[in-house]
């Protein structure tokens, strides 16, 4: 029974992630949204109960890993796929021509999320350095910041930030960088606690509620900065423990 929790919660993930993919392609992204960062929590506490509970296993490390290709993985290409092919349709004039632009040369290109997520979290499975913090960005991470960018358009005074996000350019930019920081080799501190205390996870409780306050500020702007300063922080940190 105890080994069924942390799976169970991990299925739920993945069932998460299975629904948002449905949301997407039937153009609801404020759902998809809301169902990924569910799958992101069930993603957090089945590997705390798993820990608590004893019961750690090969067969959770699989299930895991499966669950956060499909909702940190497949979901947010999907976004991306369904992002480039809107902005054509609504604002043809940023590409030479249609002909070109679906010709699979650039919608396909948000595609390159899930190749990434599946080496990095394939990667993450055999790298013994990444027990306790994270070499890359992790997809979570990653994910939230894509699942963001629809949703920004729903916040007051920030219609140059969406107008800026509509531009396919940009978000190429950001597809490519989002593969890169996946799977560079970039020290992060672990963002998952392993003991609720405070001598164990001040960084993570500090950290926890600045991105609180940030939200309450900014609302879904405040995701891509959350992360952003999340890897500011650990390049940081990586500086002063080099010293």
């Amino acid at each position: 029974m105890k080994k069924a929790i942390p799976n169970t919660l991990t299925l739920l993930n993945l069932l998460s992630g299975l629904i948002a993919l449905i949301s997407i392609f039937n153009g609801y992204y404020d759902h998809a949204f809301l169902l990924v960062c569910l799958g992101i929590f069930f993603d957090f506490w089945d590997g705390f109960l798993a820990r608590k509970l004893n019961v750690q296993s090969d067969l959770g490390l699989q299930l895991d890993s499966l669950a956060d290709m499909v909702t940190s993985g497949v979901v947010p290409g999907m976004l991306l796929f369904k992002l480039f092919e809107t902005i054509q349709q609504n604002q043809p004039d940023y590409m030479l021509t249609e002909e070109t632009y679906y010709m699979g040369i650039v919608p396909y290109l948000g595609l390159l999320i899930p190749l990434a997520s599946c080496y990095r979290l394939a990667n993450f499975n055999i790298d013994t350095r990444q027990t306790n913090s994270f070499i890359g960005l992790p997809t979570p991470a990653n994910t939230l910041f894509i699942m963001s960018i629809p949703m920004i358009q729903y916040v007051d005074n920030y219609q140059w930030l969406t107008d800026a996000l509509n531009n396919p350019y940009l978000l190429l930019v950001i597809t490519l960088l989002s593969c890169y920081l996946l799977n560079a080799e970039i020290p992060l501190f672990s963002l998952k606690f392993k003991q609720f205390t405070w001598k164990e996870a001040k960084l993570q409780i500090l950290f926890l509620i600045f991105a609180i306050v940030l939200i309450l500020l900014l609302s879904f702007v405040a995701i891509p900065l959350i992360i952003l300063s999340y890897i500011a922080i650990s390049l940081v940190l990586n500086t002063f423990q080099k010293k």
